[in-house]
């Protein structure tokens, strides 16, 4: 198991995974900024299958801003990312990377990554609450 993403299994199909994760993430004040069908594009560049994915680049803007207020260097690691992976017909698993891992990068954003990962913690929590 990694321990660099926070992480729940749902047992939804992958769009309605999909548009769940959505809904979680705005509960917890986040946007989604940036959406990546991983799937597609493998599909297209290298002509391979893999099971549906998507990277959700979900963003609090008070945070981001807080964030970049300690380092503007910081932007390069943002926005948060949220990944939606099919792993059976009616299964998905939803990851987030976990903004505790910036702080050993930039130390001083350890409060600012602690409220992204309560709530993405929270987001993730709701989606296995509800199904």
């Amino acid at each position: 198991m990694t321990t660099y993403t926070l992480s729940t299994t749902v047992p939804l199909p992958y769009d309605d995974a999909v548009a769940a994760t959505r809904a979680a993430l705005a509960e917890q004040g986040f946007g989604v900024l940036t959406e990546i069908d991983i799937a597609a594009t493998l599909k297209a560049k290298l002509d391979v299958d893999v099971p549906p994915q998507v990277i959700l680049g979900a963003c609090r803007p008070p945070l981001a801003h807080a964030a970049l207020q300690v380092d503007p260097s910081v932007a390069a690691m943002l926005p948060c990312n949220v990944v939606v992976r099919s792993v059976g017909a009616d299964t998905c698993v939803v990851e987030a990377f976990d903004p505790a891992v910036m702080t050993q990068i930039v130390p001083d954003l350890a409060p600012i990554a602690a409220e992204a990962g309560q709530r993405l913690t929270a987001a993730l929590a709701a989606l296995t609450e509800e199904h």
